[in-house]
C-alpha cells in the first residue's frame, strides 16, 4: 500500500533512527509518536498497523522497546543490513551521550568541592546503616541464642570472609531449627 516516497538506503535508515534516538527521552512509550511521525507520516516506509504490530512485538520480547521496534522496521526495509542500520541509529545517540557524560563526570569528580560532598554523603550513609542495624538488632537479637548466632555469623563473615549467600542460608537454617531446639529443650525440662 505504501510505496517508497523516501529512499530506503542503509544511510537513510541509520539517519532516521539516529534522529529518533536523539529525540528519545524516557521509556518505550515515548518512541511510538516519534516513530509514527518519522516512519509513517513523513517517510511512509510503514503504515500505522505495521507500526502497532512492531511495537506490540517489541514489548513482548526481552530488551529495550525502542531497539526492538527499530530492528523490526529495519529488517522490513532492508533485511538484515537494515536491521543493523536501524539498531545502530537508535542506540548511537545514547551511547555517545553516555561517553560524554562519563568524561564530564570524570572531571567533576576531581573537584575538591565534589570530593567533600561525597565524603559527607559517605558519613551520612554510615549513620543510616548504623541506625538500620540498631533497629534490626532490637528485633532480631532478643536472647542468648540469637546473640550467639549473630557472633558466629559475624566471625565467619569478618574473620573467614565466608560468602554472604552461604551465611544467609546458614542463618535461615539455624532460624528454622531454633523452634525445634527450644521445643526439645522445654520438653527435656518437663521430664
Amino acid at each position: 500500500m505504501y510505496n517508497c516516497f523516501m529512499e530506503k538506503t542503509l544511510y537513510q535508515i541509520f539517519k532516521t533512527f539516529f534522529k529518533v534516538g536523539t529525540l528519545l527521552l524516557g521509556g518505550g512509550y515515548v518512541i511510538l509518536p516519534l516513530l509514527q511521525s518519522e516512519l509513517v507520516d513523513k517517510k511512509k516506509w510503514i503504515d500505522d498497523d505495521e507500526l502497532c504490530e512492531y511495537y506490540a512485538l517489541g514489548q513482548s520480547i526481552p530488551g529495550i522497546i525502542a531497539a526492538n521496534v527499530s530492528i523490526f522496521v529495519g529488517y522490513k526495509l532492508k533485511r538484515t543490513a537494515g536491521a543493523f542500520a536501524a539498531i545502530a541509529g537508535i542506540v548511537t545517540p545514547a551511547f555517545v551521550s553516555i561517553i560524554i557524560l562519563a568524561k564530564i563526570l570524570e572531571e567533576v569528580i576531581k573537584l575538591k568541592f565534589v570530593q567533600s560532598v561525597f565524603w559527607g554523603v559517605g558519613i551520612g550513609v554510615l549513620i543510616l546503616i548504623f541506625l538500620a542495624v540498631k533497629e534490626i538488632w532490637k528485633k532480631s537479637v532478643v536472647d542468648k541464642f540469637s546473640c550467639w548466632i549473630f557472633f558466629i555469623i559475624f566471625i565467619l563473615s569478618a574473620g573467614f570472609k565466608a560468602p554472604p549467600a552461604v551465611l544467609i542460608i546458614l542463618a535461615i537454617v539455624i532460624g528454622l531449627w531454633l523452634p525445634f531446639a527450644r521445643k526439645i529443650e522445654h520438653g527435656g525440662e518437663k521430664k
